[in-house]
């Protein structure tokens, strides 16, 4: 591989995206410039709007690679649409939001914490780094993600989230995983925890994808590292606390998929030590879907007419894994882990 050969792929799925396209484009070509060369894979997913046209316009004057789907598959399957069109030369895969928007050393911070911890001995599988909110005149900058935790509820959570940005999370840490919004993956990973060829899992569409991705990769030993010099400015449209102000669709999907990442993920040991965490927050889930969001009803009866397939798929998951239940059950249980509490060190 020479010097400019591409060493990451950029991938970003868009749908109706169209504010955003400009912003985006400027931040991945100042990257370009401060760090590895970058090759860009965009699979637009139906855009209804200028989408399409903006992206037009951007590849007149800044090469990249563009996938135009006559239908919405959602984020999962958009992203396994770009990352198949990615050239075989690349190490890395950056899984990019387009209102997500690195400042121009975050590229390199990524892929310097990867190469570094690899050389250490762990295996790595992604990095991700300090996002932060778009900034807001005349008020406090807040975090937006410093990597993923999980919760004995079986809920998933972006650390910092929605804090006001104190200086906190300042050391590279140990997390579960990193959102899908702006993480960079190790390509050697990805094919690794692909099943049937498909690394995001199709049937997620929109909601939580990221956290079922980063299961499959904590199973099969991959680590996840959080990076704080990689600093990315991302608009987070969809948050827990805005669940009423997001569509049908989207709390749809966040209903099915929560159910799916039990079904994939859940060992008999987390049943026992999550028992009444999880099934209190399940009825209260069970009550509001009936009170207050009767259209995600459906999501209950496209998992029961698919029930025979998906309890398939989650015997392959079961069947790959390489690492203890107790390795993952930790992860319900702490918050990140420090990188020289490693053994040996």
């Amino acid at each position: 591989m020479s010097a400019r050969d591409p060493a990451v792929a950029v991938c970003t799925v868009t749908h109706d995206d169209a504010e955003h396209i400009e912003r985006w484009a400027d931040a991945l070509a100042a990257a370009d410039r401060a760090g590895p060369a970058l090759e860009v894979v965009v699979v637009d997913c139906a855009s209804r709007d200028a989408t399409r046209a903006r992206l037009d316009r951007v590849r007149l004057c800044w090469p990249l690679r563009i996938v135009a789907l006559e239908e919405n598959l959602g984020f999962a399957g958009g992203m396994n649409a770009a990352i198949a069109a990615c050239s075989s030369t690349v190490r890395w895969v950056l899984s990019l939001n387009p209102d997500a928007r690195p400042e121009p050393e975050a590229m390199g911070a990524l892929v310097e914490c990867h190469r570094r911890w690899s050389a250490a001995g762990l295996r790595v599988g992604s990095v991700t780094g300090r996002l932060l909110r778009e900034a807001v005149e005349g008020q406090p900058r807040r975090l937006d993600a410093c990597g993923m935790r999980l919760a004995p509820t079986w809920r998933h959570f972006d650390r910092g989230s929605s804090e006001i940005d104190r200086g906190q999370y300042p050391r590279a840490e140990e997390v579960f995983g990193g959102t899908g919004a702006a993480t960079l993956y190790d390509v050697e990973a990805l094919r690794d925890v692909a099943i049937d060829g498909e690394i995001f899992d199709r049937d997620f569409h929109t909601y939580r994808e990221d956290a079922e991705l980063a299961f499959r990769l904590r199973e099969r030993g991959w680590r996840s590292i959080y990076e704080p010099a990689a600093r990315i400015e991302h608009r987070r449209l969809n948050l827990p606390a805005r669940r009423r102000q997001m569509s049908a669709d989207a709390n749809l999907h966040s209903l099915r998929n929560r159910y799916l990442l039990r079904l994939y993920h859940q060992t008999p040991l987390n049943l026992l030590t999550t028992l009444v965490t999880a099934q209190l927050r399940e009825a209260l889930i069970f009550a509001a879907v009936l009170v207050r969001e009767r259209r995600s009803i459906p999501a209950w009866r496209w998992l029961w007419r698919n029930r025979r397939r998906l309890r398939a798929r989650a015997a392959v998951v079961r069947a790959r894994r390489t690492v203890s239940a107790f390795e993952i059950e930790r992860w319900f249980w702490r918050d990140a882990r420090p990188l020289l509490d490693e053994p040996g060190r």
